[in-house]
């Protein structure tokens, strides 16, 4: 099976699904920010959440210890949330998709070529800029009543209180920029380019095709 990829190309596709699964899986967990509220660890991401109150017997405060997304879209705590969703994930949707098309070419014949190849980085470029600016509209999100009353109402917009950044955020954000940084720069030299020989093969035998059809048609 011929690969349409160079060697450079090979360790692009695979570099390239790396990138896109940390970025995505990042993008769907709920350990973007930690924090504690009524004694109990709180997590968020940009629209779910682990642990939230609810009210008891006797109207008090109670902890549900479980993780969920947000009931809708207008649920979720702040503006700069919900367009950090949006962002973040259209982002993580178009890495996937180069991603996928990358690890094709590994298997099928004059997939990429080598300016196709360089247009898909040009996509994974513009899907980490998405997802690093999710990432920078995140802290915008920290002055909402809910995120204050996680990190000691002491939270501001880039002001985390006691509530500390999770794993997810900065594997999200590395994810996006080593899509931006490297797999841009390898997906210049990704695809092969058409062989000479292999273009005038093709064009002989499209030439004889047409000829053959050509005289078929005019025999009496």
């Amino acid at each position: 099976m011929r690969s349409s990829l160079t060697l450079v190309g090979t360790l692009w596709a695979f570099l390239s699904l790396v990138t896109a699964v940390a970025s995505s899986t990042s993008y769907f967990l709920p350990y973007w920010l930690f924090g504690s509220q009524l004694g109990k660890p709180v997590s968020f991401s940009t629209f779910r959440r682990c642990n939230y109150p609810v009210r008891g017997e006797g109207n008090s405060l109670i902890m549900v210890e479980e993780c969920g997304r947000y009931s809708s879209f207008t649920a979720i705590p702040s503006l700069a949330w919900q367009m950090c969703t949006v962002v973040t994930g259209a982002g993580c949707a178009l890495l996937l998709l180069v991603a996928l098309a990358a690890v094709l070419g590994c298997c099928m014949e004059e997939l990429i070529s080598r300016m196709m190849g360089r247009c898909m980085g040009a996509a994974q470029f513009v899907g980490g800029l998405l997802i690093s600016s999710g990432c920078a509209l995140y802290p915008l999100g920290w002055n909402s009543p809910e995120i204050m009353q996680t990190c000691g109402n002491v939270s501001n917009q880039f002001q985390l209180g006691t509530c500390q950044l999770g794993w997810a955020y900065y594997c999200a954000g590395g994810g996006a920029a080593a899509a931006m940084l490297i797999c841009t720069w390898l997906s210049c030299f990704a695809g092969r380019n058409p062989k000479p020989v292999m273009l005038v093969e093709s064009i002989m035998k499209n030439t004889n095709s047409y000829a053959m059809e050509l005289d078929h048609c005019l025999k009496p």
